[in-house]
């Protein structure tokens, strides 16, 4: 596979999932959450937000290496031949409210978080990737590392 057809694929599935599972660092044992998420055109950035008083930004704040699980699974037997999986690999760090990448994607994805993402107590987080695992048919796999 072309790397550019290889980012279209990998781009298309961040455009179209709403939810991915985030992998986290809970003392040597991962820790995951369910998020909404945004990712920038680039694939570089993918944006989330989060309460400051839950498990997961603990986790992040000691330990900011997580994971971002996203795949296109529907429940169904063609899943087993059809599913495709995208784990995001990399650090997070925190942003501030204003930053106005994060609210035009993530907003823009997630229009009924507004109320969430401006209470006092959410975090705005960017996922630095450095990389992205694909998986296809349960076997075949494919890493596309990003370069700055």
């Amino acid at each position: 596979m072309v790397k550019e057809d290889f980012k279209k694929i990998i781009s298309d599935l961040l455009k179209n999932q709403k939810l991915g599972v985030l992998a986290t660092d809970l003392d040597g044992l991962p820790y995951t959450s369910l998020i909404a998420f945004a990712a920038t055109d680039d694939l570089h950035h993918i944006f989330f937000s989060t309460l400051k008083d839950t498990r997961k930004f603990s986790n992040m704040s000691r330990n900011p290496r997580v994971t971002l699980l996203i795949d296109n699974r529907s429940n169904q037997r063609t899943d087993f031949y059809d599913a495709i999986a995208v784990a995001a690999q990399g650090s997070v760090e925190e942003l501030q409210k204003s930053q106005s990448k994060f609210r035009t994607l993530y907003l823009n994805k997630h229009p009924y978080l507004e109320e969430f993402v401006n209470s006092p107590n959410c975090a705005i987080l960017q996922l630095n990737v450095e990389k992205y695992q694909y998986v296809s048919q349960f076997q075949d796999v494919k890493i596309l590392e990003l370069e700055d």
